[in-house]
């Protein structure tokens, strides 16, 4: 009985945690389970949680990538100037996405070309884009944008805000690669064991490079949508953004020595983040104090993967 309350407890302890949190929040405030407020939660969570949604590809394969936050911000400023300057809309989409995806091939190439380890690549991509950000941004937010262009970030589609719609689609997505196609095998694969799957004549390379190419599109649609939602593109937009996008990822199951975790569980972990993040907002909690507890969220949740590899 014991061995199976353990094994149910690793299995689904994210989920019985999600719940407890639930309920702790609902007693001691009457608006946290208000159909207004979580859909607010799910909307804040989108955020972070589609760059948690690419982080996702990332860690499988047993690398990192610190500069999500700072790739944010600098999508978001040229989003930003492009459409100050006039560009069609579909123009600076496309181009937002671009710069997530440019950031996220030049980590992957100097990551496996130059063999340089993924914690120093994407620490120096963070300093590099928030550094182009300044640049472009001159230090000062540009704002005013079209309604068009704002409906991605505030309007409804069937009652529902586009960025959660844009959230869920793209978990979806991510979960049918992961799970139905050549790019998650090789994901999980190169995870477990570069070697072999080097061995096996798998160019991991490309492999590796496309994961961080994923990772940075995911910060050029959140870019998108932060921007379209605040109606400005912040020098500053995305600063510490990849302490929730770990969290997210690392409290969903994902191992930091890759090989292990699922799309589900990211998505399971980004909304307990946003949970914790909106109860401790309700409460009262100073904004110092909630930086500490989330550092705490995550040595615990990388504690307990030790614990479950060491028992595996």
């Amino acid at each position: 009985m014991k061995v199976k309350f353990v094994e149910t407890l690793k299995n689904y302890g994210i989920i019985l945690a999600f719940f407890i949190i639930l309920v702790v929040l609902s007693i001691f405030s009457p608006v946290f389970l208000t159909v207004n407020n979580i859909i607010n939660v799910i909307r804040q969570t989108s955020i972070y949680g589609i760059m948690a949604v690419g982080m996702t590809f990332v860690i499988l394969t047993g690398g990192i990538d610190l500069s999500v936050g700072s790739v944010l911000g600098v999508s978001g400023a040229i989003c930003a100037g492009m459409l100050k300057a006039g560009n069609p809309i579909i123009l600076v989409i496309i181009a937002t996405l671009g710069v997530g995806i440019a950031c996220g091939f030049a980590s992957g190439i100097f990551i496996t070309k130059a063999r340089i380890t993924p914690f120093v690549v994407t620490l120096g991509m963070m300093s590099i884009a928030r550094g182009l950000t300044l640049i472009y941004t001159k230090g000062y937010p540009i704002s005013g944008f079209s309604p068009a262009f704002r409906l991605i970030g505030g309007g409804y589609v069937l009652g529902l805000p586009i960025p959660i719609i844009i959230f869920l689609v793209i978990v979806i997505i991510a979960y049918i690669v992961l799970t139905q196609t050549k790019l998650g095998r090789y994901t999980y694969a190169i995870g477990g064991n570069e070697e072999t799957v080097r061995l096996s004549g798998i160019n991991s390379n490309f492999y590796k490079t496309l994961v961080y190419v994923i990772s940075g599109a995911t910060a050029g649609f959140s870019a998108l949508i932060l921007t379209s939602r605040l109606n400005s593109a912040e020098p500053v937009a995305g600063t510490g953004y990849e302490l929730d996008v770990i969290a997210a990822v690392v409290i969903g199951g994902a191992s930091l020595n890759g090989g292990r975790g699922s799309v589900w569980g990211t998505f399971i972990g980004s909304l307990l983040i946003g949970v914790i993040n909106n109860g401790m907002n309700l409460l009262g909690i100073s904004p110092y104090f909630q930086q500490v507890v989330k550092g705490l969220i995550i040595i615990g949740a990388v504690w307990l993967d030790q614990l479950r590899a060491k028992e595996d």
